[in-house]
C-alpha cells in the first residue's frame, strides 16, 4: 500500500441507532447519546478516553455540542458543530482527522441525528435558511419535493430517461434493504409497485422521496496506535468542495465533477477499484448525478450505469439507502458512511459485499433555494491487520 497523508488516523467504528418511522419519547439528545455508547462498545474505548466531539443536527437546538459534551460528562479538547446536512459528515471526518494529526485530541467521537415531530419537519423546510424563509416559505411550496422535482424533469429530459429508470434504483436499494434488519422499508418493492405508487410533485413519487424518520449514527476517530480493535478502516483520500456554481447552474451537476480527479489521485486508485459505494440518496435523480459525477457512469451511459447497479455488479448504498432505509434529518449525512465502516469491516451480515476492501463515500446537501451546494467524498480501505 501506498504512503498517504491520513495513515495515522483510523476509523475503529461506526454504529447506527436503529431508525423508527414514528418518534417515540427519546428526545434528540437521548438518541445522539445512545449512538455515542454503542460507537464506544464498537471501538472499545470508555468516555474518559474521547478528547474530540463532532456534532450534526437539526434538532438538538437550542443546544450544541458543547452542551451534549457536558449532557455526557465528556470534557473536550476539541468540540465542533457543523452545519452541513447531507455533506456534515466527511465534513466532520475532514476537520477530526487534521485535529488528530495536529495534536489538538487523540479519540474523537462524531454524532449525528435527529428526532422529528411533523411540526419539527415543517419547521426545518419553512426556515431551513434565510433564503427558504423570504422566498419559499410564502410560496408554500412544500419544500424539497417541488425543487428536485424541477431538477429530476430537467436530468429526465437531458439523458432521455423516464419513471421507469429512476424506478430502478428504488427498486435495486429496497432489495439490499430487505438484508438489512435496520431499514425502516424492507418489503419488497417491484417496478410496478413503484410506477403505480401517488405522485408527490411530478414526476416524483412516493417512492422517490426518503421516508422522514427519528434515528442516530455515530462513529469514532482515533489515533492509529492507540486504536483496540482488530477490525478498523482507514481513509485513502477526502475532498471537499461548497458553492462551487453559487446557484447559477441548472444543478446537474454537484461539484464532486470538480474535485474527483484530485480524489482518485490521492487515492491512488479509480471508479472501477471499488467494492462498493456510498451516495446521498435524498432522491434517485441524484444517485445518479454523484455517480456520474465521480465517474462510474461509462461514457456517461447512465441507463448502463443503472443497469449495473440493478445486477449488482457495482453495489450501491448497500444498505437500501436512505430511500429505503430512512433519513434522520442531520444523520443523513453519515448513514452512508456507517454503512462503508461496517462493510470494510466485514460487519454487515447477509448484505455482505464479498472481499470487500474498497469504498467511496460522497455527501450531499444543504439546499439553497434551487440544489445543494455542499458535496464532498472520501475513499476508504479496509485496515484488518489488527489493533496496533
Amino acid at each position: 500500500m501506498q504512503a498517504h497523508s491520513f495513515d495515522n488516523v483510523v476509523l475503529t467504528a461506526g454504529v447506527e441507532v436503529p431508525y423508527q418511522r414514528q418518534a417515540s419519547a427519546a428526545s434528540t439528545g437521548d438518541l445522539l447519546a445512545q449512538a455515542f455508547g454503542a460507537a464506544l462498545v464498537q471501538s472499545g474505548f470508555s468516555p474518559k478516553d474521547i478528547d474530540g466531539l463532532g456534532v450534526a443536527s437539526f434538532t438538538l437546538a437550542p443546544d450544541h455540542a458543547i452542551d451534549l459534551a457536558w449532557r455526557l460528562g465528556l470534557s473536550p479538547r476539541w468540540c465542533m458543530d457543523d452545519c452541513h446536512g447531507g455533506a456534515s459528515a466527511i465534513n466532520l471526518l475532514q476537520h477530526a482527522i487534521r485535529a488528530i494529526q495536529h495534536g489538538d485530541a487523540n479519540v474523537i467521537a462524531l454524532v449525528s441525528g435527529d428526532r422529528f415531530e411533523p411540526a419539527d419537519f415543517k419547521q426545518l423546510v419553512e426556515h431551513y435558511n434565510l433564503t427558504t424563509r423570504t422566498w419559499l416559505r410564502p410560496l408554500e411550496n412544500g419544500g424539497p419535493n417541488s425543487l428536485f422535482a424541477m431538477l429530476t424533469q430537467r436530468h429526465a429530459k437531458r439523458y432521455g430517461l423516464t419513471r421507469r429508470d429512476y424506478g430502478a434504483l428504488c427498486v435495486a436499494q429496497r432489495a439490499w434493504a430487505a438484508l438489512n434488519p435496520h431499514a425502516v422499508y424492507r418489503t419488497p418493492l417491484t417496478i410496478d409497485d413503484y410506477l403505480e405508487a401517488p405522485i408527490v410533485a411530478e414526476p416524483l413519487g412516493r417512492f422517490d422521496c426518503v421516508p422522514v424518520v427519528c434515528g442516530a449514527n455515530a462513529v469514532i476517530v482515533a489515533r492509529a496506535d492507540l486504536v483496540r480493535n482488530a477490525m478498523n478502516v482507514r481513509v485513502r483520500a477526502l475532498q471537499c468542495c461548497y458553492n462551487l456554481d453559487h446557484q447559477a447552474g441548472d444543478g446537474l451537476q454537484t461539484s464532486l465533477a470538480a474535485i474527483a480527479s484530485d480524489l482518485w489521485r490521492q487515492a491512488g486508485a479509480t471508479p472501477e477499484d471499488m467494492d462498493m459505494v456510498s451516495v446521498y440518496d435524498d432522491y434517485p435523480v441524484m444517485t445518479l448525478v454523484q455517480l456520474a459525477d465521480l465517474g462510474f457512469a461509462r461514457d456517461g451511459d447512465l441507463r448502463e450505469l443503472i443497469s449495473r447497479i440493478g445486477s449488482r455488479a457495482l453495489a450501491v448504498n448497500t444498505s437500501g439507502g436512505q430511500l429505503s432505509a430512512g433519513q434522520a434529518g442531520a444523520a443523513g449525512g453519515m448513514h452512508g458512511l456507517v454503512e462503508a465502516i461496517t462493510q470494510l469491516r466485514g460487519a454487515a451480515g447477509e448484505r455482505q459485499v464479498a472481499d470487500a476492501h474498497l469504498a467511496v463515500v460522497s455527501g450531499y446537501g444543504m439546499v439553497e433555494y434551487r440544489y445543494g451546494m455542499c458535496a464532498n467524498a472520501v475513499v476508504l480501505e479496509s485496515d484488518r491487520r489488527g489493533a496496533q
